[in-house]
């Protein structure tokens, strides 16, 4: 079958995208015995500290029941703890155990070292661009204002580093788009 496509398969080039920037750093969630979910999981615990399963699952871009085993495996591996929220007990709040936050900062330093390697090889103002266009798919193929205000929030003061051409990435936080390659 020979069907005239008029434009690149986008989706493809995202999953190439994101599978090229893990090919980076797989080797060290490998190394620490870490699933790309895990790390995921990690990672939202290490810019919110506490956060509730749906925001975990929201940010993680995890469904519920895959969360439920990916948490169920981390908290038996000593990486977080689960309690219930005191003001709802409904909820389930999740946090970084000291372990597991020791992870997130040593792993942190290898996705930060690549960060300013794609930055240096791109450019400043490219991997801003990048991020802004990236932004501005989602918001188009999600137009719901709380899906966006949500995840925006978390990456502000990323894109406002990088426009400035920051050196430093450490505590800052990142545009959703760039969340869900990592």
């Amino acid at each position: 079958m020979d069907v005239p496509f008029t434009h690149r398969n986008l989706p493809r080039l995202l999953l190439q995208a994101r599978e090229g920037v893990m090919t980076h750093l797989r080797p060290s969630l490998r190394k620490h015995g870490l699933s790309d979910q895990q790390w995921r999981v990690l990672r939202v615990l290490g810019e919110h500290g506490t956060a509730d399963t749906g925001r975990v699952a929201r940010e993680a871009f995890i469904l519920g029941p895959s969360l439920t085993g990916v948490l169920a495996r981390m908290q038996r591996d000593g990486l977080i703890r689960r309690t219930r929220d005191p003001a709802d007990q409904r909820r389930t709040v999740v946090a970084a155990t000291a372990r597991g936050s020791k992870l997130v900062a040593r792993i942190s330093a290898t996705v930060e070292a690549h960060y300013q390697w794609m930055e240096k090889t791109l450019g400043t103002g490219k991997l801003a661009q990048l991020y802004r266009l990236l932004d501005e798919l989602i918001d188009l193929e999600h137009p719901s204002a709380a899906h966006r205000q949500s995840l925006r929030a978390s990456g502000t003061a990323r894109e406002a580093n990088a426009t400035r051409g920051a050196k430093t990435r450490r505590g800052t936080k990142v545009t959703r788009s760039a969340e869900a390659v990592r």
